[in-house]
């Protein structure tokens, strides 16, 4: 392809797409052909080729010209910062979502995101590649099973090049202000086309942007204007309440504020918010009842593998204060029958991962999912945390997403099950395959479940990780789904009530 044709094709993509106006074609011509180091644009044929085909031809230009390398970390870089070129100033995107806000909520969401895939911030088609299933569960409703491909390996050339990288502070952090607009580096992501929307929680200064892996639907981060570490409180849980306010359509939840059971970026206070109907929200009922001195507040246990309270009211102060009760209790709680400790030599074990939302009956709702990061001999990456046995499916956190019923699984697991599959179409053995060895015992009671064929063992290895998932998410429960668990959810129930 010639450049001058993905010239024109790319133009003609941001004025179909209201990134720009026909008036401002020769401008916007006039820049990219600086940003490719041309003299002046050529003759050129508009191409019926999708965005995804565009930036790949000019970054195959770019590299035919020595411009950048050819890994998949500077093609990134180049192709967000082409696009940046197109992407409107900071304060016209808030001006439109706040117009299209006080016309319709919804309508405005829906515009910002549907923005941040026509300026490739969310690089739809790598989202689209995504494997996605779902499981009904006889126990808890259902499971919903994601393999993650939208983030991009890194290449080994450019991990390589960046030990020699000079450190930068900024931005501080992927999460901070700052990145809007920003070029990017080996080491840090492109974000010259990301935008954000301004917004007010508990009187302090938040921002609201999309996600650029889009695990579900409208995937959202809601991050602080300061970077100061995340922490489980009152005010967390109003800042909450707030958003979910101002923007009812979506939820909104924290992850917990300790390792383990925390996120992967505990330094700056963020939350992850969207448009999506996770499968904890449709739970059944275990234990309705009354949280003592909260009148107004409806308050159960529900049947999920981890353990759930979920409070309501239409008063969302009243259920701050609520949230603040049950969370100063379960700080300092133990139940060492069930190998619950809250201090360990001052060090502490329990915290909460919040989410709130409007339910259907429309009164503002929090699920306090209870965790406790505690280790021990036989559970070095923690008690309460996906057992060894199915390391070899996910050992990673079990963080906020996964909490609500959302299986964020390795990319390596698409190719892993691909090869396993075949292997138990042939019985062969896999105890000392370099890649399919972690899952030899797995294979071996698969074989002694299933007979597989090539038509169906997809199907049955799907099936299985789902419910390998409910069973880690079990592991991560301190009141586990059983009559003896109950019994010690209700004892604690009892302690917050005293």
């Amino acid at each position: 392809m010639m450049i001058y044709d993905l010239i024109e094709t790319l133009l003609k993509h941001s004025i179909d797409n209201g990134l720009i106006s026909p008036e401002d074609q020769i401008y916007f011509r006039n820049r990219i052909i600086a940003y490719l180091g041309l003299d002046e644009p050529n003759d050129g044929k508009v191409l019926e080729i999708p965005l995804e085909e565009i930036l790949d031809g000019f970054c195959d230009y770019a590299v035919s010209k020595g411009l950048i390398n050819d890994t998949v970390t500077e093609r990134d870089l180049f192709d967000a910062e082409l696009m940046s070129i197109l992407t409107d100033r900071p304060s016209s995107i808030v001006k439109k979502f706040h117009e299209l806000y006080e016309e319709d909520k919804e309508k405005a969401t829906s515009y910002f995101y549907d923005y941040s895939i026509k300026t490739n911030y969310i690089r739809k088609y790598r989202v689209d590649k995504d494997l996605k299933w779902s499981k009904e569960s006889d126990k808890y409703h259902r499971v919903d099973i994601t393999i993650n491909l939208s983030k991009p390996e890194k290449d080994p050339k450019d991990i390589a090049r960046q030990k020699n990288m000079p450190k930068s502070n900024y931005p501080i952090c992927l999460l901070c202000k700052e990145n809007e607009g920003y070029k990017g580096r080996l080491n840090h992501p492109a974000r010259g086309n990301i935008r954000l929307i301004p917004l007010k929680l508990q009187g302090e200064d938040f921002f609201f942007q999309y996600s650029p892996y889009s695990y579900y639907n409208e995937h959202a981060i809601v991050l602080s204007s300061e970077h100061k570490p995340m922490v489980i409180n009152k005010s967390a849980v109003i800042k909450l309440l707030d958003f979910v306010e101002y923007l009812p359509h979506y939820f909104i939840g924290s992850n917990a504020d300790l390792p383990i059971v925390g996120g992967s970026i505990l330094a700056h206070e963020h939350f992850q918010a969207g448009r999506y109907r996770f499968p904890m929200v449709d739970a059944d009922t275990v234990y309705e009842f009354a949280l003592k001195g909260f009148d107004g507040v409806k308050a159960k246990i529900i049947k999920w593998p981890l353990s759930v309270i979920r409070i309501s009211s239409k008063d969302k102060a009243i259920l701050g204060e609520a949230f603040d009760r049950i969370l100063q209790k379960w700080i300092g709680y133990s139940d060492e029958e069930i190998e619950i400790i809250a201090f360990t030599d001052g060090e502490r074990h329990n915290t909460i991962t919040p989410i709130a939302r409007v339910n259907d009956d429309g009164d503002f709702e929090l699920d306090l999912v209870l965790r406790n990061n505690r280790i021990s001999e036989e559970h070095p990456l923690g008690i309460f945390h996906p057992h060894k046995e199915f390391h070899h499916i996910k050992k990673e956190n079990i963080g906020l997403i996964e909490v609500m019923g959302l299986a964020v699984l390795p990319s390596r697991l698409k190719n892993e099950l691909e090869l396993l599959g075949n292997a138990l179409v042939e019985r062969r053995d896999i105890k000392d395959d370099p890649v399919l060895g972690k899952h030899y015992d797995w294979s071996k009671t698969l074989l002694e479940k299933h007979t597989f064929t090539k038509e169906n063992y997809m199907d049955i290895l799907k099936d299985d990780v789902a419910d390998i998932f409910l069973r880690l998410l079990e592991d991560s429960g301190v009141f586990k789904q059983t009559d003896e668990g109950i019994c010690h959810f209700i004892k604690f129930i009892d302690f917050v009530n005293e």
